[in-house]
């Protein structure tokens, strides 16, 4: 199959051999660490921290909005799911896009993942001040400096070293809210602690399920949307996976239960505990609903967890921006320096200049500490929604090849499809509409669109290049 953009390699069959961008990784990453990183990856602050301010505007439909946000989400990876089956290669999302989309699709797909994951540390670090702060007097942009420096030097060691930070972030994530909705459950069940009315009467008995109206359930998806970034980070990992076909497919498999679970599962608890309205923009749910029990202890346990989400989530956005600048560089898209692996087969430039580029958000915590989180979260979204707009967009062209005969049919296909895949590209593109209705959302699409201009120009200073060489 020829693809759309000169100089690139055709469409290769499942088992075709290893591809520019999978060439000297480590396959450090077990099947023990795909999963952990898989579940660590649907639990992250826009949970933890965001939802305080998403439940104060949209109440308990705010359960229906992540119920409607993890149906597209499922959808988009058992999109890439297919693709990751078809060929399996680390940062996959610019790789298809290269192939079914052309040259500059890859392009703007890499740059845009690296910038989501960029943006996203930057939240990350600004919420770690905020949780450390619940202890310390400390400002926030020096927590953020010192987490960026120590998890950085982290991923410079090995792929290895990452794979088990990752995976112990995760397990403490994962203990913590189950033991919160076991808690939860024993105070609606037998009546212990402290909570004024503890009942799950609370979900619809103040104000209703809709208690601000549909439409603040709607514009309240940005910040749900946000809470779902990197739950596509297991397509990174696949040039690291051993046996990444199998490993892979299982941890997709189990996402809507992951979802159900850690993002469901808590909330109904949390808004059964305590009434949505004694949550608020800027503290976490989960610390106010253990103070209400009367366990003021767990809570500086819940906010321990809490920082360690914003840890987890920070070292996974460095180790997926220093893969996708190696695989820009491969295809002569970035600098070639980035293309480097050190001796311990990191790449050792690329993750480099992200943290670099990180820094920024130490910057912003600096000069406005109280809205760094909201402008950041936004910008994010917006990128995020193009990455997984690709992703579907490449899953319709796949298929479309599978049909016309020109490439293999996989075992492991989206169920639906094509209506499933026009149904979560609608999705996305309702989120971004919403955008218009916020002043962040605004603000994001603003600055995306000053993203794109970027995206351009480096793709006439990159791109303009290759094409020349390869005539």
């Amino acid at each position: 199959m020829s693809v759309d953009g000169p100089g690139l390699p055709t469409a290769a069959p499942t088992d075709a051999p290893t591809t520019p961008s999978e060439e000297g990784y480590a396959r450090g990453l077990d099947p023990r660490t795909i999963q952990m990183i898989a579940i660590g990856g649907a639990i992250g602050t826009g949970l933890f921290y965001g939802s305080g301010a998403a439940i104060e505007q949209a109440g308990p439909s705010l359960i229906l909005a992540y119920l409607a946000a993890g149906s597209a989400i499922f959808v988009i990876m058992r999109a890439l799911g297919e693709l990751l089956t078809y060929r399996p290669v680390s940062g996959s999302f610019a790789e298809y896009a290269h192939e079914f989309l052309g040259r500059f699709a890859g392009f703007a797909t890499g740059w845009s993942y690296w910038a989501v994951w960029v943006s996203t540390c930057m939240a990350e670090i600004t919420v770690a001040g905020h949780y450390v702060r619940y202890w310390f007097d400390i400002p926030q942009w020096v927590t953020a400096l010192v987490v960026l420096a120590v998890l950085f030097t982290a991923n410079l060691i090995s792929v290895r070293l990452f794979g088990e930070g990752e995976f112990w972030f995760s397990a403490i994530k994962v203990t913590a809210i189950l033991a919160m909705i076991l808690i939860g459950i024993g105070v609606l069940v037998f009546g212990f602690g402290h909570a004024a009315d503890p009942t799950v009467t609370n979900l619809w008995a103040d104000g209703g399920v809709f208690p601000h109206g549909f439409g603040q359930t709607l514009l309240v998806l940005q910040i749900v949307v946000f809470a779902y970034v990197g739950v596509e980070l297991v397509g990174v990992t696949a040039g690291e996976a051993r046996d990444p076909k199998t490993t892979l497919r299982k941890a997709i498999n189990t996402l809507p239960f992951r979802i159900g679970l850690f993002y469901v599962g808590a909330l109904v608890v949390i808004m059964s505990v305590a009434g949505w309205r004694s949550f608020h923009a800027g503290r976490s749910p989960f610390v106010e609903v253990f103070e209400q029990i009367g366990i003021p202890a767990a809570a500086g346990i819940i906010n321990f967890v809490l920082l360690t989400a914003a840890l987890s989530s920070c070292n996974s956005g460095i180790y997926s921006t220093g893969r996708m600048l190696r695989s820009l560089a491969l295809h002569e898209e970035a600098p070639a320096g980035f293309a480097k692996l050190s001796k311990q087969s990191v790449p050792f430039t690329g993750i480099c200049a992200s943290a670099g580029a990180m820094v920024i958000g130490v910057v912003v915590n600096v000069i406005s500490p109280d809205k760094a989180f909201a402008y950041i979260t936004s910008v994010s979204t917006v990128g995020i929604i193009v990455v997984w707009g690709v992703i579907l967009v490449c899953h319709l062209k796949y298929r479309a090849e599978v049909r016309a005969g020109a490439l293999p049919a996989g075992d492991y296909r989206l169920p639906g499809a094509p209506v499933t895949t026009w149904a979560a590209l609608g999705f996305l593109g309702l989120v971004v509409v919403l955008l218009l209705w916020t002043d962040g959302g605004r603000t994001a699409l603003m600055v995306g669109a000053v993203w794109g201009v970027l995206v351009c120009a480096g793709y006439y200073a990159f791109g303009r290049e290759e094409v020349a060489r390869t005539h």
